[in-house]
């Protein structure tokens, strides 16, 4: 039987053709790899409550491979270059989009190691429950103090910190990266637009975007 977590996403936007760059994050030493740059950010910061991972980023190439790009995303925190092509076709992505977060998992513990990764749902119902939002906190600072990535489902219209408004109707794929205030506040990157590449959302406004879909963390 399907589960809320597991509707078809697709993305709204307009094609958008993929570009490379970089989400700052504090200064680290050029010679290290991308992973000695991302350890060396988890560190930086530990204590002021507040973590940035390196993200060598790419906008997605076309309308409907926002998960694959996502976990891309995601996955070049750790130093990994993986062709997002390569992983559209993991992950069953057609223009429909990419089906669930249960198909971006997979993918994620594949790179990474068997059940790094797992899948968690917020039911609709459920998003302002102070359980489901604290767990989604918790979650996005265990992963990103990890040295990695939470790869999120989400859905509708949520602000960001600036009062900037991102709207995905139809769903829509993004990487959560890192936090501050402890977890409060989490940096997204979204490969949607290049021009918004990076933001920052309060965590129950995360929590609310994510209800009836899921987020691998």
């Amino acid at each position: 039987m399907r589960t809320d977590l597991i509707r078809k996403t697709v993305l709204t936007a307009a094609g958008i053709a993929a570009t490379a760059g970089g989400i700052a994050g504090p200064a680290v030493a050029a010679q290290a790899t991308p992973a000695e740059r991302a350890a060396a950010q988890v560190t930086t910061d530990r204590k002021h409550g507040e973590r940035e991972l390196d993200v060598r980023y790419e906008a997605q190439p076309n309308f409907y491979f926002c998960g694959p790009a996502a976990a891309r995303n995601a996955l070049s925190v750790q130093g990994k270059n993986i062709d997002v092509h390569a992983m559209a076709k993991e992950m069953g992505t057609t223009e429909s989009g990419t089906n669930s977060i249960n198909d971006i998992t997979p993918v994620l513990n594949k790179e990474t190691g068997k059940d790094v990764y797992k899948s968690t749902e917020i039911p609709m119902d459920k998003a302002r429950d102070r359980d489901k939002v604290d767990k989604l906190r918790a979650d996005v600072v265990r992963t990103v103090d990890d040295g990695r990535a939470v790869v999120a489902n989400i859905a509708g219209t949520a602000t960001d910190t600036d009062g900037n408004a991102h709207s995905f109707e139809g769903g829509h794929y993004i990487s959560v990266v890192g936090y501050r205030d402890d977890g409060k506040i989490v940096t997204i990157a979204d490969s949607a637009n290049p021009n918004q590449a990076s933001y920052r959302m309060d965590v129950d406004e995360l929590a609310r975007w994510i209800a009836s879909r899921g987020y691998s963390s």
